[in-house]
């Protein structure tokens, strides 16, 4: 079977390429960021410890896990709960929004079973 191949987009029929959705915009602009789908897909299962959470996700740095889940918190996707202890200790578990991001995940997962190779991506970590 023969690969469509698409032109760059343009004029066709008289008609101007169709701008890009604003909602699907915004989805990209948060989790398109680099480790917040992953943030997200961990947390997905359970509540996770910050400690647990940075090890599930190898190759990020305490700063960033820190950063992403305050804007994810900010999105109102994550919140922040804190175990008296001691020891102190924090942990991080999606609101009902992050949770409805469940079938999504799932059908970008089936997806890159499918279409993209292995090679290089999902190395280590939890299975989300």
């Amino acid at each position: 079977m023969k690969e469509a191949v698409h032109e760059p987009c343009k004029e066709a029929a008289g008609r101007p390429c169709k701008p890009v959705d604003a909602a699907i915009a915004r989805v990209f602009v948060l989790l398109g960021k680099r480790w917040t789908g992953l943030i997200v897909a961990v947390l997905m299962e359970r509540p996770v410890h910050f400690a647990d959470l940075r090890r599930a996700i190898p190759g990020i740095s305490e700063r960033m896990l820190s950063d992403r889940l305050a804007e994810l918190g900010a999105a109102g996707l994550v919140l922040r709960e804190v175990d008296d202890g001691p020891p102190l200790r924090v942990a991080y578990r999606l609101t009902e929004a992050g949770t409805a991001l469940g079938p999504a995940l799932r059908e970008l997962r089936a997806w890159a079973e499918q279409h993209l190779p292995e090679a290089g991506y999902g190395k280590g970590g939890c299975e989300a």
